[in-house]
């Protein structure tokens, strides 16, 4: 199936938390509603913000909004943009230490990890 981007933008008119977090949800209901988008089918979501917004982070929104709650906590995520003539399947993921029960064919074992499953 291919991927499609869809663009979107809004304003706030404070640096508030509610306000930033009921902007982003609000977009994101409009870009759903527009083009039928699920929760199931998003791949990812890439959210920016100007320098001056900073009261909140804009992902809170769509993991609640769209139903993604519980995330893991303590959590940083990476997508990277790699241009290479490497195929898919030939792309090493990794998913270190805690973040590892989050894709465990994709974990990377580091020395002093408790095996997956662990505490």
């Amino acid at each position: 199936m291919p991927v499609r981007g869809i663009r979107g933008a809004t304003t706030v008119a404070k640096n508030d938390e509610s306000a930033i977090y009921g902007a982003t949800l609000e977009l994101l209901q409009a870009i759903a509603k527009l083009n039928g988008v699920r929760a199931e089918d998003v791949g990812y979501i890439w959210f920016t913000v100007t320098e001056d917004l900073n009261a909140s982070f804009p992902a809170d929104a769509a993991r609640a909004g769209l139903g993604w709650s519980g995330a893991l906590p303590m959590c940083i995520r990476v997508l990277l943009a790699w241009n290479t003539p490497k195929t898919q399947a030939d792309v090493r993921h990794a998913f270190l230490h805690g973040a590892r029960v989050l894709r465990p064919a994709w974990a990377i074992d580091l020395p002093g990890d408790a095996p997956l499953g662990v505490r």
